[in-house]
């Protein structure tokens, strides 16, 4: 039996996680900041071990429950990395950039090097992160959080670097969703809004082919490819 623990778990891509992987037979860990949302979904779901609540804007608490989940479960074949926040901010209310960096970076980069150290402690392990279309390039209307998934990208590029060196059977793969039908598309104008279940779907088939970046849907690739390339007069109108 394979086993997963999912960070963010209690809505959205992160519950829609739980429940595809629990059809398919996983046992599971789920954790979030809202304890009686994870709740709610263990109480449906009997593959679901392990639940715990944190707030990722405490890095050093959710470290350390982070670490108890895992040595709870023993061994751990996936963990994704699913949490986070973001605001459309043209105002540049500090509160909320402040937020966003907290989460993303902070918190990210907390449960990052605590899953990397558990995988070289066990001798394998796949982490997987969700990060965003968002990292290829910088918004003006959502600037930390473009930054902080350009953060998070070069961070687990970097354990991606990092497995390749120490030739353990670890595996990084970064998730790029473009819009996704869930609280987190904020944005004024979307397209290209995919469904959960089918986004998730996605996530599942690029992990299980051990990607090492995988765009959700698959069309995104097509856009992130046009923003990388696009000159920044052009870009700055759009973004």
């Amino acid at each position: 039996m394979k086993t997963a623990l999912i960070i963010g778990a209690s809505s959205g891509i992160g519950l829609e996680l739980t429940r595809q992987l629990a059809a398919q037979g996983y046992r599971l860990g789920i954790a979030a900041r809202r304890k009686h949302l994870l709740d709610e979904a263990a109480a449906t779901l009997p593959q679901v071990t392990c639940v715990r609540a944190f707030d990722l804007t405490q890095p050093d608490e959710a470290r350390k429950i982070f670490a108890e989940m895992l040595a709870e479960l023993g061994t751990v074949d996936f963990i994704y990395l699913n949490a986070g926040t973001g605001y459309q901010n043209p105002g540049l209310r500090w509160e909320l950039e402040e937020e966003t960096i907290r989460v993303n970076v902070l918190g990210f980069a907390a449960l990052a090097t605590v899953a990397w150290e558990f995988c070289v402690k066990q001798g394998h392990g796949h982490i997987i992160g969700i990060s965003s279309v968002a990292a290829v390039r910088g918004s003006r209307i959502a600037p930390a959080y473009g930054a902080s998934k350009a953060f998070d990208s070069n961070l687990l590029e970097a354990f991606r670097f990092r497995a390749h060196k120490s030739k353990l059977p670890i595996y990084i793969t970064e998730i790029r969703p473009g819009f996704v039908n869930t609280a987190m598309a904020k944005a004024d104008k979307r397209f290209w809004v995919a469904p959960v279940d089918v986004a998730v779907r996605q996530i599942i088939a690029s992990v299980e082919k051990r990607k090492s970046i995988a765009y959700v849907t698959r069309r995104w690739r097509l856009i992130a490819l046009l923003m990388r390339w696009m000159p920044g007069r052009i870009f700055a109108k759009l973004a």
